[in-house]
């Protein structure tokens, strides 16, 4: 922007206060972090010093001419704004800027204004830190605060040969229009929200998380603070585990006299005596010791920590404070934490081994990335994972996950060329959405099994901060999170294994449809009747019988594997019985022709394209042969079968998502009034009134005061409004608080009726009896009338209404709830006991394609009764498709939108009826996952 600095000559105007909302630790395109937030008058001195250590060229760039210094008025500009008309932000790493961006409102002349909704926008960036993507980080974040303060458009001048802003304003994603005259470039950029601006916000955040955690796995030099001279102390076992990384390792000791060493290294008695770079510190200090520790990282220039000291969240909430800043402090200086109370990392590669935890061995190298929240649960994990020999790329266990987190590690995973499978154990989400959008991703190359731990309690380990919304979250939408991720969920840590090994060495199946080959009729058997349970299409078991020899396998193998009516095979094996003989009498004794069969058939499976994999019992030998060549071994049956039904599962939802992304598509729809809807809104929370700016776009000038978080409930009339706005009718009802009333309502409404309840007590019970149908004429219908208020109590007491009568069909229920630690969530049942019973409900994510509410309607159990069940009619299946696309359409256009509850939803033959409907609505949050890349804070 060409401006010369000058003052304004208008009053500060501070009516708003400091906004702390907009305060944000972010990750930079290297991996490092910064802090951004509002300048201050307090900045002064900050501002100057950041300024003259910017390049002349800078300078010039920024201001179109020379200028070298800045003059007092000048500071006093460039520090000092209302937060509403003029707004400045810094990024700021140890306590010092690195980069600045400010907007000032202008009037449709372009001149300052308090009404405009443009603003003119200009950065400036260190020279030291150029290409880290500060400028792009500060740019999310000035256009969140400016539409906040009711800024539609950024507009910017920029020189032509000042090509890296140039490329920070045309990559970001927003519509934008180009000119150029005078020599100059003017950029016009509007800050609603894109799909393009989300997909580069989203492609950055990866980059950054990725690279972050790259850099913590990859040190080229790692000290440990806290070394004792006790060969069994915490800190000695870190640097004994460190003894196989090929660069420098350092032991830091206060205490320690000059020109120790311990285990071989020698020791500092402080950090800052280390004259070589140091990329990780662990940290394994007393906890009262831990900030002078993370102040020395910082100041040698850190790039990341593991904290094993424990002492933190998991003490209580003076603990979690403490853990609060010891991130803070950590983030300040541009490090990322691991930890506290961390079992540590691991990286198996070859080239640059690490092993910076509490596990005595560094595991071989394998294809599984391992994430834990339980230090225990990951010594668990390691130990079964080496006893089946099974290698890791890399091994996390986070402890309190204050703030590098499974997220991050998911990131980072997605671009290991190492890592094929993804493992974790998980006990809680700090941020579940983002969960679902990264593991979605990521699984669409990489399978991701999971444990949930806390499956039925819902409770939260000590330590683990999470969003608000997140905590307690419930089991079943857990489920659909994973579902819908294409996230693989298992029970036990065994199943964890077993899965991930069979999806690691043999090739994904094509269907469910799988062959039982083996020398054991009764294991063959109960081989069969676990695919059966399993859901899976077993053929009948093929029995070579206990005398069949490697070459019987071996044919038997091949013919399974070459029948295009097979998916996948499972052999079944027990010792021959011609192998017990006086020279070899142990029951567990191999047959090294099995051996041979099965290694030449898991050849040929792989050429095909088949997974194949062994079932056996009492053979010791064997599995671990065939675990050298990628031919899983399991012990029972139930286990094979559990695997290999998860890698079904996997392989079809791959194959649907596949297909979805060339043919889902969110229909258009008519009758959509998207500002009608707003106007009501904005109306019932009383920030507007009909036809008024949307609550979502506030006045210029007008903070967000209103209390996050309190939900309305709209009126029925409100309701049946809004939803008319998305096209969907609610069936009429009039109030009948009288007999008069009631034969009233029946002749606006027109015969035939149904009378019903409406008190909360009574509603959805028409099982006592507060709903008559059928009711043709007048007589009909006051009879009914004194009946339910004999049965019930009386009109005051269950108040009564008059609904014009539905067609008969089948009684479902639509829901769309905002969760806000997960999202928007659409689910789908059939009204009754179906539902509220049994919990027959199915749920997917929003938005909604239309395959995903075809596949929604069909997944409940009850499902067969919508599609002809016993010779029923079929309902209308497009009709009921429709209104769930619907919902899902105005719960995502509308994010004031709370919940919407349609019970009953009577689906016909043709067309269906929604009886009933309820709708809460709230304000909107000042930060959304809409928003700018932001760090958590918990």
């Amino acid at each position: 922007m060409a401006e010369q600095p000058q003052a304004t000559g208008r009053p500060d105007d501070d009516r708003y206060g400091y906004p702390q909302h907009w305060e944000a630790d972010v990750l930079l395109r290297d991996g490092g972090t910064a802090r951004i937030r509002p300048i201050t008058p307090a900045d002064a001195d900050r501002l100057v010093e950041f300024y003259e250590q910017v390049s002349d060229q800078s300078k010039y760039f920024r201001f179109f001419a020379p200028y070298p210094h800045l003059s007092d008025k000048d500071v006093r500009r460039f520090t000092h704004h209302d937060y509403v008309n003029r707004v400045g932000l810094a990024a700021v790493v140890g306590d010092r800027f690195i980069a600045t961006v400010r907007y000032d409102r202008i009037g449709p002349e372009g001149r300052p204004s308090a009404s405009g909704t443009d603003a003119e926008v200009a950065f400036l960036v260190q020279d030291a830190h150029h290409g880290r993507g500060v400028a792009s980080a500060l740019l999310e974040h000035i256009a969140a605060v400016a539409q906040e303060r009711g800024i539609r458009r950024f507009t910017a001048e920029v020189l032509p040969e000042n090509r890296k802003m140039v490329k920070v304003f045309t990559d970001a994603g927003y519509v934008q229009r180009r000119s150029f005259a005078d020599g100059v470039v003017h950029l016009e950029l509007d800050l609603e929200p894109t799909a393009a601006s989300l997909a580069v916000m989203r492609a950055r955040e990866h980059r950054a998380e990725a690279r972050s955690v790259q850099r913590l796995v990859t040190p080229r030099s790692v000290a440990v603070l806290g070394v004792s001279r006790n060969p069994q102390s915490v800190g000695r076992a870190l640097l004994r585990n460190l003894a196989g990384f090929q660069g420098p390792v350092y032991a830091v000791n206060r205490r320690a006299p000059r020109g120790t060493e311990l285990e071989g290294v020698p020791t500092h008695r402080s950090l800052l005596e280390i004259e070589g770079p140091v990329d990780l510190a662990v940290i394994a200090v007393p906890r009262e010791a831990v900030p002078e520790a993370v102040a020395e990282c910082g100041a040698h220039g850190v790039q990341g920590l593991v904290v094993v000291t424990a002492g933190y969240a998991e003490t209580g909430p003076e603990g979690r404070d403490r853990q609060r800043e010891l991130v803070s402090q950590a983030r300040a200086a541009g490090m990322r934490v691991i930890g506290p109370n961390a079992f540590g990392l691991l990286n198996t590669d070859p080239a640059g081994p690490l092993n910076a935890s509490l596990a005595p061995v560094l595991p071989a190298r394998g294809p599984f990335g391992l994430f834990c929240q339980s230090g225990a649960i990951g010594v668990a994990l390691l130990e079964a994972a080496h006893r089946r020999g099974m290698g890791i790329s890399s091994f996390a266990s986070v402890g309190n996950r204050a703030d590098v987190s499974g997220n991050d590690w998911l990131q980072y995973w997605e671009e290991d060329p190492a890592t094929e499978v993804v493992l974790l154990y998980l006990e809680s989400f700090g941020n579940p959405r983002k969960f679902t959008r990264i593991a979605r991703r990521l699984a669409q190359a990489k399978p991701v099994v999971v444990i949930k731990g806390a499956r039925h309690t819902g409770s939260l380990p000590p330590g683990h901060a999470v969003q608000p919304a997140a905590r307690g979250l419930d089991d079943t939408t857990v489920d659909a999170l994973f579902r819908q991720a294409g996230v693989l969920r298992v029970g036990t840590i065994t199943e964890l294994l077993d899965t991930g090994e069979l999806l690691a060495a043999q090739p994904l199946p094509t269907g469910d449809r799988v062959a039982v080959v083996g020398n054991s009729d009764s294991l063959g058997l109960v081989t069969y009747d676990a695919c059966l349970s399993a859901g899976l299409r077993p053929r009948n078991p093929v029995d070579l019988t206990t005398a069949a020899t490697g070459e019987n396998f071996r044919i038997a193998l091949e013919t399974a594997l070459t029948d295009p009516g097979v998916d996948a095979v499972v052999a079944v094996a027990i010792p021959p019985i011609a192998a017990q003989t006086a020279s070899s009498p142990e029951m567990g004794a191999d047959e090294p022709e099995f051996a041979e069969a099965l290694t030449e058939a898991g050849a040929r499976a792989a050429e095909l394209g088949k997974p194949l994999l062994l079932v056996h019992l009492a053979l010791t030998e064997l599995p671990q042969r065939l675990r050298t060549v990628g031919i899983p071994a399991y012990p029972r049956p139930e286990r094979a079968v559990t695997a290999l039904t998860q890698a079904v599962h996997y392989a079809s939802w791959r194959r649907r998502t596949a297909e979805a992304e060339q043919t889902a598509r969110v229909p258009e729809f008519d009758r959509i009034d998207e500002a009608g809807a707003r106007a009501l809104i904005a109306e019932a929370l009383g920030i507007g009134t009909a036809g008024a700016r949307p609550s979502s776009a506030p006045e210029p000038g007008t903070p967000r005061t209103r209390p996050e978080g309190v939900k309305t409930t709209l009126s029925d009339d409100q309701a049946a409004a809004l939803l008319a706005h998305f096209g969907i009718d609610v069936v009429p009802t009039l109030p009948a608080p009288d007999e008069e009333s009631a034969v009233r309502a029946a002749a606006v409404l027109g015969y035939p009726v149904a009378l019903k309840a409406t008190a909360e007590h009574l509603r959805h019970r028409p099982d006592l009896g507060s709903v008559r149908l059928d009711l043709t004429g007048e007589p009909g219908l006051r009879r009914a009338y004194r009946e339910l208020n004999a049965l019930l109590g009386g009109a005051e007491r269950i108040r009564p209404v008059v609904q014009r009568l539905a067609p008969r069909g089948v009684d479902t229920v639509i829901s769309a709830t905002v969760d806000p630690g997960v999202g928007a969530i659409l689910s789908f049942g059939l009204a009754g006991a179906p539902a509220e019973l049994l919990g027959d409900v199915a749920h997917r994510l929003i938005p909604a394609t239309d395959r995903d509410v075809a596949s929604l309607i069909r997944e409940v159990r009850a499902a067969p009764l919508l599609f002809g069940w016993r010779g029923a009619v079929p309902v209308d299946a497009g009709a009921l498709e429709e209104l769930l696309l619907r919902v899902s359409r105005l719960v995502d256009d509308l994010p004031e939108v709370a919940s919407v509850d349609l019970e009953p939803v009577v689906v016909a033959p043709h067309g269906l009826a929604v009886l009933e409907a309820r709708v809460r609505i709230a304000p909107l949050p000042v930060r959304t996952d809409l928003g700018p890349r932001v760090m958590s804070t918990l």
